[in-house]
């Protein structure tokens, strides 16, 4: 972390000592988003003065909403499209009083295969994300330019496990110190 972002975070945390409030919601059907989302987790709470809700998609209610400066999706994929819950809560979102403009957004997605589609899936969350006017968090470099992804099938290799967990740490702890810059 450079000198400039470490001062500001730390000015921030000084002056104004409010914590950034992230909501990750996820939808599972076989566990593994949710363990995904659970490394996001991690992640987010790596970061000082940051205070990090997890929730399946099915607990999210609209404070939940409304009181979160990022909101971070994970849905697993299906036929290249997010999961029917996630697509649901998203056209749940208001449009009145353009509440989420300018909250910080950030997706991550699973897969069974190898181009499953999950770029496809991960777009049309972030595109719904635009469209209210979120800033976007993309993965940490041109192999996860949209958000992180766990494909099951490479789990089966033990030396992929550590990679995966390690893009999901890396994408909530990127959230985070976003939006504290952003704060």
């Amino acid at each position: 972390m450079n000198i400039f972002l470490t001062f500001f975070l730390i000015s921030f945390q000084y002056f104004f000592n409010e914590p950034v409030n992230i909501l990750i919601v996820f939808d599972t059907k076989e566990g593994n988003t949710e363990s995904f989302a659970k490394k996001v987790y991690e992640g987010a709470n790596l970061v000082e003065g940051v205070s990090v809700k997890l929730k399946s998609v099915e607990n999210v209610d609209l404070n939940d909403i409304v009181n979160s400066d990022a909101i971070i999706i994970g849905s697993p994929v299906y036929n290249a499209n997010p999961s029917p819950k996630i697509l649901d809560f998203i056209s749940e979102w208001p449009f009145e009083k353009q509440i989420m403009k300018n909250k910080i957004g950030a997706v991550f997605v699973t897969a069974g295969g190898i181009s499953a589609g999950e770029e496809l899936a991960q777009m049309s969350i972030i595109q719904s994300m635009m469209v209210f006017g979120m800033i976007i968090v993309g993965g940490e470099d041109w192999k996860s330019a949209f958000g992180a992804s766990l494909v099951t099938d490479e789990l089966k290799l033990l030396s992929q496990k550590k990679y995966f967990n390690e893009k999901a740490i890396n994408l909530g702890k990127r959230v985070a110190l976003v939006t504290k810059k952003m704060g």
